[in-house]
């Protein structure tokens, strides 16, 4: 077993969850705080746009079973890579899309899956995702993990409601 890390920043972590934990390989997805200035931010001071944070998943994996070019390919899918402000109807700094690599290797396939994606022609926009070195991470407070599980209705109706659902469908087709 080979334990990696990625880290990915894609709008209101409660949304980032679910599609990477629903996968074989994937040992645990942590929503928290990276990127900005403050040691152990709270939910609140995160929102203020005021920390430089920005709201995000911590993901364990095996690369042995799922590769981070696998979890990157997620990633895209999930958010709208053209948005400078914001993600759907999250705007500001702290919910802001980016890759944080862990390791050169890392760097690499990131900048690679970014360029591919760009060369696609699936949007009309420059991808706009930041990818960026791994700052220390800060787990959010408990009530935010697993959201999707511990509140299935609003997490379905917040995912429609932000307008992420019909992105997705838009781009990507009918996830189901």
């Amino acid at each position: 077993m080979a334990t990696q890390y990625a880290t990915f920043a894609g709008g209101c972590f409660w949304c980032m969850v679910k599609p990477f934990d629903l996968y074989e390989g994937v040992h645990s997805v942590t929503s928290g705080y990276t990127g900005g200035h403050k040691v152990n931010p709270t939910y609140e001071e995160v929102c203020s746009n005021t920390t430089g944070h920005r709201e995000a998943v911590k993901i364990e994996f095996d690369d042995d079973i799922i590769s981070y070019n696998e979890l990157l390919n997620i990633f895209w899918q999930v958010i709208d890579p053209t948005d400078a402000g914001g993600q759907f109807y999250d705007r500001g700094e702290s919910y802001k899309s980016a890759i944080y690599t862990h390791s050169p290797e890392q760097q690499k396939e990131a900048e690679e899956s970014k360029a591919e994606l760009q060369a696609s022609g699936k949007f009309d926009l420059p991808i706009v995702t930041d990818i960026l070195p791994a700052h220390p991470f800060y787990p959010a407070e408990e009530y935010h993990q697993q959201y999707y599980e511990k509140n299935p209705g609003h997490y379905e109706r917040y995912t429609v409601g932000s307008g992420r659902a019909g992105f997705i469908e838009k781009h990507w087709g009918d996830p189901s």
